[in-house]
């Protein structure tokens, strides 16, 4: 691996999947084959590693050197499964706080976003394998380093685990514009995950459709939302208050 957190080369990217790594993703050129390319194909499916399909141009213009279409990008902090950290809450006698990103792709807002869920004392942030910011050296700055105290989930399907949640007891709360009630009429004593949608398009319908609860931010002045980082904070924080 370099400097800039990146490896490349077939055979170098299935070594370090077996050696435990943990990768924010893999750029693979578009019609790569071969026995050892397979072999890649199989241990990155075992290890359940988010894998994207690209033209090579765009592999060549991160790097000029021989990556045989494999170019694989490591992640500064270690990802938790969902389904094991809501049970130990419980075990450890928590009241789950949580908080879901639906494609909320800037990488300083998620920084922002998890600086802020850090300081509340948000158990864990769950994010999709696609359509998520990059976990990098900038996302860990723009945290002020939260991202390596706070445990983040990946998760394949954000709809899958948001029933996942609500089957474990977890209150789910969008937090839309389309909602009618404030946030401040919710209760966040009860376990409970908040969700947030970018803001270009916001919560998608279907998870939206399974959430719980829909809450909104009332906006008084001429511009129509708030900064997605903000929004968040707001939330965050009359959980914090409430359970304070």
């Amino acid at each position: 691996m370099n400097e800039k957190g990146y490896i490349f080369g077939i055979r170098a990217v299935i070594e370090a999947i077996r050696s435990g790594k943990d990768f924010d993703k893999i750029l693979v050129k578009k019609g790569s084959s071969g026995e050892l390319f397979n072999e890649f194909l199989e241990e990155a499916k075992a290890n359940k590693i988010p894998i994207k399909m690209v033209p090579g141009e765009r592999i060549d213009r991160v790097t000029k050197k021989n990556h045989q279409g494999v170019l694989a990008f490591i992640s500064p902090v270690s990802f938790y499964k969902v389904e094991d950290v809501i049970p130990q809450l419980y075990e450890d006698g928590k009241t789950p706080l949580l908080l879901v990103l639906d494609e909320i792709t800037d990488v300083r807002n998620f920084g922002a976003i998890t600086r802020t869920a850090e300081c509340a004392g948000v158990d864990a942030i769950i994010i999709p394998e696609k359509g998520a910011a990059q976990i990098n050296a900038d996302a860990v700055k723009t945290s002020a380093g939260a991202l390596h105290h706070i445990k983040i989930c990946r998760t394949k399907s954000l709809v899958n685990t948001i029933k996942f949640l609500k089957d474990s007891g977890i209150q789910t709360i969008a937090a839309t514009e389309k909602a009618s009630d404030n946030y401040y009429n919710t209760d966040f004593i009860v376990p409970s995950a908040i969700v947030m949608g970018s803001e270009e398009v916001g919560i998608s319908d279907d998870i939206i459709r399974l959430c719980d609860t829909k809450v909104r931010i009332p906006i008084v002045g001429k511009i129509e939302s708030l900064n997605v980082s903000v929004a968040a904070s707001v939330i965050i924080y009359e959980a914090v208050r409430q359970r304070s």
